[in-house]
């Protein structure tokens, strides 16, 4: 089992705000890991510096061995927390336009996901339910054949129903030589597919471990231990 993703001591800052503080985690072909927190605890900040969207930053992040840039963003299938899509597209046009971009999108995987899923293909994305577009961006990030996936709150905006759905075509989509980073502050529906747990608040990991592990030792689940540990 190798390590894909790498994170040493990383700090950032934006002026006299610390939004990240001495951050060290990894995350190991096979799994899955939760980056949990609330709003604020610097969970996006270090997204976007391992994706190579923000720079400035103290300590070391290696994606597969390589620094963020054009070499890990090949490696990297990241699924933003807010639309990317313009809405005159249709779901047909956002296929093609990824396939376009990125070199491991594999077009009959993504035909197949949005069967499932039930996006209608002949829409345009604005005329998707919050829901739907959810899926579509879904399954355009999952349709890459990537070795890390980090999906920023892939479940905030839909329903319970769905988010039972979304689970299910992030588990069946993602290959054992890659590995999978989730953020997210909705612990109890998908605290399940967890390898490992790693906790940020104000910038700083607090807790982390394997989810059984975490478990075993605290006597509470994970959105049991997330309660605990983000209590105001």
């Amino acid at each position: 089992m190798s390590t894909i993703l790498q994170v040493d001591t990383v700090t950032k800052r934006y002026g006299s705000l610390t939004a990240l503080d001495g951050v060290s985690l990894s995350v190991d072909e096979g799994q899955i890991v939760g980056l949990l927190g609330p709003n604020g605890s610097g969970k996006t900040t270090l997204i976007k510096i391992l994706n190579g969207l923000l720079h400035g930053y103290e300590g070391s992040v290696t994606v597969d061995g390589h620094e963020p840039g054009a070499q890990s963003k090949a490696l990297v299938a990241y699924l933003p927390d807010r639309e990317v899509l313009p809405g005159w597209m249709t779901v047909q046009q956002s296929l093609g336009y990824y396939a376009d971009f990125f070199a491991d999108f594999d077009m009959h995987k993504a035909e197949e996901m949005l069967l499932t899923l039930r996006v209608d293909r002949s829409k345009r994305v604005r005329q998707l339910s919050k829901g739907m577009r959810e899926k579509l961006q879904l399954t355009l990030t999952m349709a890459r054949k990537a070795r890390l996936y980090v999906l920023d709150e892939p479940i905030a905006g839909v329903d319970p129903a769905a988010r039972e759905v979304i689970l299910s075509t992030i588990l069946q989509n993602y290959g054992e030589n890659s590995a999978i980073l989730m953020s997210t502050h909705i612990i109890s529906d998908v605290e399940s597919i967890f390898d490992r747990a790693i906790f940020l608040k104000e910038g700083r990991v607090v807790l982390q471990g394997e989810a059984e592990a975490l478990r075993a030792e605290k006597g509470l689940s994970l959105d049991g231990l997330f309660r605990e540990v983000f209590r105001c």
